[in-house]
């Protein structure tokens, strides 16, 4: 337990707090006296400069009944800022970090990282690259290590191979892309022409617009040469046909990863959203020889690895992984940011700046 006093620490401070389940602007409420937690036996706290939102942050809110989620609740799960508390661990107050606080962590202790100062486990930390902002810096974990689990975890790309990221210019298919860049994979990607260059940039060889035509039709009748040892949905697609055909474009042993499917309230209603998802699950079970499709699929569930964040966090010191920032917003407008990132169209991360000195 932290006994020392920590000069100048206030006793509250301001925070978000999901107080019911619902959309942003149903579920969250913005408070000023909020308790700046005290610490247990290896816990740092941080005074958070930034925090990046993520697609599950508002999923979860809008989804996850009070009484499993615990509600009040501090949202979101990345950030960077300045140990103030290093309460005996390895770290040192002042020290510049990154911090990740899954959703486990979260759901059991109430904290998010749209705070002004959070506590966590020293493991769920690291020293932030000198030559990256906060900014920049806080939106790697959550992102970062799902790309990460996915490629290297899960599908275990090696160089020389071939990746589809389908998604490019999501925040998981962007380290995605330069996480098998780095690997020395060929990397093949999808979005809107309007992010073109965006995927380019990241280190993608070649780009599909899928707004010209259906990803599998275009695969099938322009099939990669090699074919793909991976396939990365990045964008939880529920729609099957990128599986379902993937025969015409992957390797049999090949593997396709999904982040979901996570249910898209739009694109899954009534019927049509009940077909899609059956008809994924058909396709997922059947075998080969009856038919099916050669290729393993499986979800990838983040689970946080100190070694892991250590490796992208390398990445990104020698400038081979680089987070994009598609908007910035103030502490106190968190709602519009949220409004930016359920358009599905933010391109990188979108980041609230807490610390209004940055």
């Amino acid at each position: 337990m932290s006994t020392d006093p920590v000069p100048n620490l206030p006793e509250t401070q301001r925070a978000w707090r999901s107080v019911k389940r619902g959309k942003p602007y149903e579920s969250l409420v913005f408070q000023t006296d909020v308790p700046v937690p005290p610490l247990s036996l290896g816990e740092v706290l941080v005074k958070v400069q930034a925090a990046a939102l993520n697609p599950v942050g508002w999923k979860l809110m809008s989804v996850v009944p009070d009484i499993l989620a615990r509600r009040p609740i501090t949202p979101e799960h990345d950030f960077a800022g300045v140990v103030v508390d290093a309460n005996g661990t390895e770290f040192s107050a002042g020290d510049e970090v990154i911090g990740f606080i899954p959703v486990p962590l979260q759901l059991k202790t109430g904290q998010g990282a749209l705070t002004e100062y959070a506590k966590l486990p020293a493991t769920y930390l690291i020293l932030k690259p000198s030559n990256v902002s906060a900014i920049e810096a806080c939106g790697l974990p959550l992102a970062g290590e799902t790309a990460f689990q996915a490629l290297i975890g899960i599908g275990k790309l090696q160089a020389g191979q071939c990746v589809f990221v389908n998604g490019g210019s999501s925040a998981v298919g962007m380290n995605a892309i330069y996480i098998a860049k780095a690997l020395g994979a060929k990397v093949v990607t999808s979005a809107s022409s309007r992010n073109e260059e965006f995927c380019r940039n990241a280190g993608a060889d070649e780009f599909l617009d899928y707004t010209n035509k259906p990803l599998h039709e275009h695969l099938v009748e322009n099939p990669p040469s090699p074919k793909f040892d991976i396939i990365f949905d990045a964008v939880a697609l529920v729609d099957p046909a990128l599986y379902e055909h993937s025969n015409a474009y992957m390797k049999p042993r090949g593997i396709f990863i999904s982040t979901g499917p996570w249910p898209d309230l739009k694109s899954w209603g009534g019927s049509a959203g009940v077909s899609k998802f059956l008809s994924l699950t058909s396709q997922i079970l059947r075998p080969s020889f009856l038919g099916g499709v050669n290729a393993k699929w499986t979800i990838v569930s983040v689970t946080h690895k100190p070694q892991d964040l250590a490796k992208l966090r390398d990445l990104m010191a020698e400038g081979k992984l680089k987070l994009t920032v598609d908007s910035v917003y103030g502490f106190e407008d968190v709602l519009s940011a949220y409004e930016r990132i359920m358009t599905s169209r933010a391109t990188g991360k979108v980041v609230v700046k807490i610390d209004g000195s940055l």
